[in-house]
């Protein structure tokens, strides 16, 4: 399938998402969601304006806006992202005579969890919902200030804006919503599988480095530094492994030599031959590669 073709299905699918989230545990409870949507949320209970046109209105500026500092593509992905939007937050408006949930702090778990699902589908295959998404982007690429950042500031805002216009318990339940959907969209773009990076430094780097690509089937690096106390030259392993790859790898280094120093470290996103595609070479150690030979 083509890279533009799943944007499209996905915005389509993390809108439908996003926008029954909104409608099945927010608006029961009084409570807002993030973002633009947030603001239309509270035109909705100030004065009784559906949601979805109150968005699209809202979003008119911002697309210009966006075509004017962003450029076609991304202004075609905002507009579409903008128009499903708006059109799902109106039709799964029937949604909110349901209640679902009673208790409103389980709405609101229920519905960071939703809408932080929905916009991580969008966000992980680059489209999005339009409104304060696209601010951000724009502020990020002029400011050269964090996605995340700027987005956060504008929530802070709508938050605010709550406790003074409702209360304060509206407005703390809402900024427990922005925090559960903020990590669970985190975790839909990055990923469920987590990933470690591995730096090993040890006398038996060679035998460790045969080790790990034999029984493991990990790529690895050797790096060559210098201690910073003792002003010895040596040979560091650096790899990249799966969660359950660690205790696999603990043990090769620790019976090859139980004196090596490890470090183990948490990594989003990795890449690349070693990893993401198969090793396509055999393994050779300094020794053999120095003697000609070609494989251990």
């Amino acid at each position: 399938m083509k890279k533009w073709m799943l944007t499209y299905i996905m915005t389509f699918m993390g809108c439908l998402i996003t926008t029954a989230g909104i409608n099945a545990f927010f608006i029961p409870h009084h409570l807002l969601s993030i973002g633009m949507s947030g603001i239309a949320i509270m035109v909705y209970y100030l004065a009784g304006m559906p949601i979805g046109i109150t968005l699209f209105i809202m979003n008119i500026p911002v697309l210009i806006v966006c075509y004017k500092f962003m450029g076609r593509s991304y202004t075609f992905i905002s507009i579409y992202g903008t128009v499903l939007f708006s059109f799902f937050a109106d039709m799964t408006a029937p949604l909110t005579t349901y209640g679902m949930v009673q208790d409103p702090l389980l709405s609101t778990i229920a519905g960071g969890i939703s809408t932080g699902i929905g916009m991580g589908m969008m966000y992980r295959y680059n489209g999005n919902s339009g409104g304060t998404d696209v601010i951000a982007a724009i502020i990020q690429k002029f400011y050269s200030m964090e996605m995340g950042s700027a987005t956060m500031g504008m929530n802070a805002v709508i938050v605010a804006c709550a406790a003074y216009i409702f209360n304060l318990q509206l407005a703390i339940l809402t900024l427990v919503g922005v925090y559960i959907s903020g990590m669970v969209t985190n975790k839909v773009v990055i990923g469920l599988n987590l990933r470690k990076t591995v730096v090993i430094m040890s006398e038996h780097p060679d035998e460790i480095a045969e080790s790990i690509i034999r029984q493991v089937g990990r790529g690895v690096t050797l790096l060559y530094g210098q201690g910073g106390y003792t002003n010895e030259e040596r040979t560091v392993v650096y790899t990249a492994i799966k969660l359950t790859e660690v205790s696999r790898v603990k043990e090769i280094v620790r019976n090859i030599d139980p004196k090596a120093f490890m470090i183990i470290s948490s990594a989003s996103n990795i890449f690349g031959q070693g990893f993401t595609m198969p090793l396509n070479k055999p393994y050779v150690s300094q020794e053999a590669a120095l003697s000609g030979d070609k494989e251990l």
